[in-house]
């Protein structure tokens, strides 16, 4: 006997024959309206207003990234970057002022110790800018960290060192060996991996700004052909040349491609031009400044150690140090610097007279400096410790005298090659302008103009 029926009686089964779903109903409304004319206009309509709409805002989604890529590199990645060079040379610098203190004994000049402090305040303060917009779990955000641990100690380590030579006792000097030594292993380190990661961010910025729009461009190309195919399909079904509808939204989306592409091309020929004639040359720059400062603290150690830390290979370790420091800067010969050196390749990546005449006169004052210093270990190596003390930091042309104008020219390339970045830059990202606002402007009037285009074409029928 079969089973009775557990659906109500005079109820169809849901899988009865003959029983249509509203969407199979709808399917096949849709396909019968598609088989006509009005109706295939009406689809047309629709996919061509979606198509440019979708270009609009996939274009305002892509510029509005690279926009604010480009806001990145002007106002945040290159500055923290700065910032980072800078603690690096403030904390370089601390530590070859420290040492030119120490050799002065107890006439270390009030100008030393003002520029030491302002140099630990410097440090201090980019640090403070540095951890403001780098999260703690970022390798920037280590270093930070590291450098915010180590410096307390280093600068107690100083003031040990110069309390025992103000009253002469040899302990001093180890203590300020000591304290270099931190500088060298811990905090320089620190402050060289921070500047890297910086300097990675920013180029991570300079790549998401030029990146090519390929989505928005695509989507404009696509929408472009549609309505090339629309206006040839009215044209050879009603032999009309024009449909102004269309033509207007053919015009607005082909102005939009065009702007999209222009606008590009021209952010990232200034984006690269801030990169090639600015980014690339203040990070050499940086650099050179860092191997004088090193050069000049490792010519200080020699006359502090006197000796008494070595190489190896039986060397003075800071003497060492000075040589390898001079040939980063200007290669191992003595006229023009080397084109892998730090100056040669600042002079090469220099743009303009302005940028190069500073690194010509940096160069002239290092081979100034190397030979007065050739001069100082001459009278060290006989004997003579006054006399060497004199030419490293005494009044009649000093080391110290080349040392300060080098850093000085430096200074002046690096203020030159910031404005150069700073306007190239700008220039750069400008192009961008109201090109987010313009792509909704334009998608939303070409959508206007292909629904009046086919609702012109529709009104035929009626």
């Amino acid at each position: 006997m079969p089973p009775a029926s557990s659906a109500p009686a005079g109820s169809a089964s849901p899988t009865a024959p003959g029983h249509r779903t509203a969407w199979a109903d709808g399917l096949d409304e849709l396909r019968a309206a598609a088989t006509t004319e009005p109706g295939r206009l009406r689809v047309i309509g629709a996919v061509l207003a979606l198509l440019v709409l979708v270009f609009g805002a996939v274009t305002a989604w892509q510029v509005t990234d690279r926009t604010a890529a480009a806001d990145d590199v002007v106002e945040r990645s290159q500055p923290l970057s700065a910032a980072a060079a800078d603690i690096y040379r403030s904390l370089a610098d601390a530590d070859t002022t420290a040492a030119g203190g120490f050799l002065a004994g107890g006439a270390e000049s009030k100008a030393t110790r003002d520029r030491y402090a302002a140099d630990i305040s410097t440090a201090s303060q980019r640090l403070v800018q540095a951890s403001a917009n780098t999260r703690a779990s970022d390798p920037a955000g280590r270093q930070i960290a590291t450098i915010n641990s180590s410096l307390p100690r280093y600068t107690g380590l100083i003031e040990t060192a110069r309390t025992n030579n103000r009253q002469g006792l040899p302990l001093g000097g180890a203590y300020l060996r000591y304290a270099n030594d931190q500088m060298r292993t811990e905090l320089l380190p620190a402050a060289r991996a921070l500047y890297d990661a910086e300097t990675d961010r920013l180029a991570g910025d300079y790549a998401a700004a030029k990146a090519w729009p390929w989505y928005a461009l695509a989507a404009g190309l696509v929408a472009v052909g549609a309505l090339l195919w629309a206006q040839r399909r009215n044209y050879r079904r009603t032999n009309r040349v024009f449909n102004k509808g269309l033509l207007a939204a053919t015009a607005a989306s082909v102005a939009l491609l065009v702007w999209l592409g222009a606008a590009h091309a021209v952010a990232r020929s200034g984006l690269s031009d801030s990169y090639e004639q600015g980014a690339r040359s203040l990070r050499v720059l940086n650099e050179a400044r860092i191997d004088s400062l090193q050069a000049r603290g490792d010519e200080n150690l020699t006359l502090v150690a006197r000796g008494a830390v070595l190489t190896k290979d039986q060397k003075d370790f800071y003497e060492v140090g000075f040589r390898s420091g001079m040939a980063d800067l200007v290669g191992s010969g003595s006229g023009a610097a080397s084109a892998d050196s730090r100056l040669g390749a600042a002079l090469a990546l220099a743009d303009d007279e302005a940028g190069r005449q500073p690194v010509r006169e940096a160069l002239a004052q290092v081979r100034q400096w190397q030979a007065r210093h050739d001069q100082a270990r001459t009278a060290d190596d006989k004997g003579d410790y006054e006399q060497a003390l004199a030419k490293v930091i005494g009044t009649d042309r000093p080391t110290r005298e080349s040392f300060d104008r080098v850093d000085a020219e430096l200074h002046k390339a690096l203020t030159h090659e910031q404005a150069e970045f700073r306007s190239a830059a700008d220039g750069g990202r400008a192009a961008f302008g109201l090109l987010a606002v313009g792509a909704a402007v334009l998608a939303v009037l070409a959508a206007v103009g292909a629904v009046l285009g086919i609702g012109r074409r529709l009104s035929e029928y009626r």
